[in-house]
């Protein structure tokens, strides 16, 4: 298990971490990561395989360059530590029942929370964050999951939650549009970017590192869209929809 250590503010140079210095990043407007205030994010999914400790853990590593942020990994598999400690992250990573004592020395704080949780547990996630991110792949599974629990999403307020499409695959496949149609006739708020399907993510899991730090020729697009989620959470971003 990682205990979180006192440090200093990341110095990103000296990491060779500039996360919008790619080419692929030039023509997109991306948020000014010196201006965010301190937020607490929770990321939580409806059932297993929507990309969750992806989402939690990319969230937190792009939140870290504008100021020290901890991922707090609340879900009994561990994934977040478990990928944390094959090489280390660029920001801490502690168990939940560490949160409390370590929380105090970070700015932002970012909850993987456990899959499939409970409608009292989802109200309770969402009274505790500035912003609660449910990830959703693009299938019929997964909407109707989601559709089951809408009334509990939205007693917590548009404002507070939001779905973000994760794994979508790319054209000329419709599933990602058709599922965000559907989520937007519902009246349910949408991320306007979507975390398209990439390999990239499985090679970053397995090799404990980033997506932007993986040999993939698609690293840097996979990294952008997580980009551009922030961007949105601190509304900072004009990029729309992919793709």
């Amino acid at each position: 298990m990682t205990t979180p250590q006192s440090s200093p503010r990341l110095d990103l140079s000296a990491l060779d971490w500039q996360p919008f210095s790619h080419p692929a990043f030039q023509n997109s407007r991306l948020p000014n990561f010196q201006t965010f205030s301190s937020m607490i994010i929770t990321v939580a999914s409806l059932k297993g395989g929507q990309a969750k400790t992806t989402s939690a853990v990319h969230i937190a590593a792009l939140m870290q360059a504008d100021a020290k942020t901890l991922l707090v990994d609340g879900d009994p598999n561990h994934s977040a530590l478990n990928w944390h400690q094959r090489k280390g992250f660029p920001f801490e990573v502690c168990d939940e029942r560490q949160a409390v004592k370590f929380s105090r020395d970070f700015t932002h704080i970012v909850f993987d929370t456990q899959a499939r949780p409970s409608r009292e547990d989802l109200e309770i996630l969402g009274g505790g964050c500035d912003q609660l991110i449910v990830p959703l792949t693009p299938d019929a599974l997964s909407l109707d999951t989601l559709f089951a629990f809408t009334d509990s999403l939205q007693q917590l307020g548009a404002m507070q939650f939001k779905v973000l499409l994760t794994i979508v695959p790319p054209r000329p496949a419709t599933d990602g549009i058709f599922v965000r149609q559907t989520l937007e006739k519902a009246g349910l708020p949408v991320f306007k970017t979507d975390i398209r399907r990439y390999k990239a993510f499985q090679k970053a899991a397995l090799s404990g590192v980033l997506v932007k730090d993986v040999a993939d020729d698609y690293a840097a697009a996979a990294w952008s869209d997580y980009a551009a989620v922030v961007g949105e959470i601190f509304g900072k971003s004009e990029k729309g929809t992919a793709k």
